[in-house]
């Protein structure tokens, strides 16, 4: 079994386990009424999109999102979360250093014996999430898991969906299909990128990502027989009737979003095996990003 495997597997208990740590990084994290912005790279940059998305939708302050490389240095905030499961990824260690001393930062990590451990003021460390594989699975959902139960929106039953999402069959045909399509709404917008990723990453498929309601403004235009439409959460009426009517499969998100991305990891580690390709070891990627001078 790949490491990738391994640790997309062990997500039920990361989830637990970073649930029951929330309340001891209460300081550590925004409090309410806060103006903040979240950042990351790649996987962590789409957790962002989805934690910002949470936070402002639960009332507890005005929060973006922002590709690390993307901040807007010009716009206060009262604090920064950063999303870095190396701790050691360059557009990341260079944002903190432009903000000491003028806004408080946290660092969500997965290696508190990387240099973000004193870049940040405040350091979250999720090591028993951090992984080998160079593909995120399981650090990038325990993030997300914890400031969910931060923002006291996580529940038991996440975990469950996430072990239903880890037993049951994938639907038949997907993994045959030629593109694949992710949609979002509201906070799984995020979720719907980060599973095109996964699916780029391991499997080198065609994928793409839409918030849902975007889908109809030309993107569904490639669908057809052979492709599939996969929904992160409650799709918009009438949707999974026009996609069916192009020929496509439409996955329908029944679980928890967050577990319906622990089924996409699954997709996307049967395409790469169909396709007699490593998952651990993905074209052209490292585990992080570390840019020379």
């Amino acid at each position: 079994m790949s490491h990738v495997e391994n640790e997309l597997n062990s997500q039920p208990e990361c989830w637990m386990r970073a649930a029951e740590q929330a309340g001891r990084y209460r300081d550590a994290l925004p409090a309410p009424g806060e103006r903040v912005a979240i950042v990351g790279c790649g996987t962590s940059y789409f957790m962002a999109q989805a934690a910002a998305a949470l936070r402002e939708g639960a009332g507890r302050g005005e929060t973006d999102a922002f590709a690390a490389s993307e901040f807007p240095y010009g716009r206060p905030y009262d604090r920064v979360v950063a999303l870095t499961r190396s701790g050691t990824t360059t557009e990341v260690l260079g944002l903190l250093a432009e903000l000491r001393g003028r806004t408080r930062t946290t660092a969500v990590t997965g290696d508190p014996d990387t240099p973000v451990a004193s870049a940040a003021d405040d350091l979250v460390v999720l090591d028993f999430a951090d992984e080998r594989s160079v593909v995120q699975t399981r650090f990038a959902t325990t993030a997300l898991t914890l400031l969910r139960a931060h923002l006291g929106l996580h529940t038991d039953s996440v975990v469950a969906d996430a072990r239903t999402a880890l037993t049951t069959p994938l639907p038949d045909g997907l993994a045959d299909c030629s593109q694949f399509t992710f949609l979002g709404r509201g906070w799984t917008v995020g979720l719907a990128s980060e599973a095109a990723l996964k699916m780029r990453e391991a499997s080198l498929s065609w994928t793409e990502a839409y918030p849902a309601m975007e889908y109809r403004h030309g993107p569904i235009s490639i669908t057809t027989a052979g492709t599939a439409t996969w929904m992160l959460g409650e799709a918009p009426e009438g949707l999974a009737r026009q996609v069916r009517a192009t020929g496509g499969l439409w996955i329908d998100g029944t679980l928890d979003p967050l577990a319906e991305l622990v089924r996409v990891q699954r997709l996307a580690v049967a395409v790469a095996a169909a396709r007699g390709l490593d998952p651990d070891r993905p074209r052209h990627l490292t585990r992080s990003v570390i840019l020379a001078p």
